[in-house]
């Protein structure tokens, strides 16, 4: 990917430095763009709260004999973040993970990426 400028709007900052982003749709953009950020910024805590975690990623198009075949692809929300390193939950976050003490990694990362990412933690 080229280098450019982004900035980087959290969904919502947990006071101890886990970062929800909720998802409905969950497209190419959107894992390349976390994908980004956690290479840049491997301290940061993101998690994901899904409206459907088992949902699969977008539908892959094929040509066969001319033909333009729709096929699914086998990898969910859930199965991406696994691959990925990314916890989730489907519809609300998990009490557990509003209850969890400061992630001092995380809140550090939090604010060396607000001055540059340009966002309030």
């Amino acid at each position: 990917v080229p280098r450019r400028r982004a900035s980087y709007k959290p969904d919502f900052v947990l006071p101890n430095g886990i970062i929800l982003e909720t998802k409905g749709l969950f497209d190419a953009d959107d894992r390349q763009k976390h994908l980004l950020i956690k290479a840049q910024y491997p301290d940061l805590d993101i998690r994901f709260v899904f409206s459907r975690s088992a949902t699969t990623l977008t539908k892959v198009m094929k040509i066969v004999d001319g033909q333009k075949l729709r096929r699914e692809n086998p990898t969910t929300y859930a199965s991406w973040c696994k691959t990925h390193g990314f916890q989730f939950s489907d519809r609300t976050p998990p009490i557990e993970w509003l209850h969890e003490p400061p992630n001092e990694k995380s809140l550090a990362a939090l604010e060396a990426a607000a001055i540059k990412m340009d966002f309030e933690p």
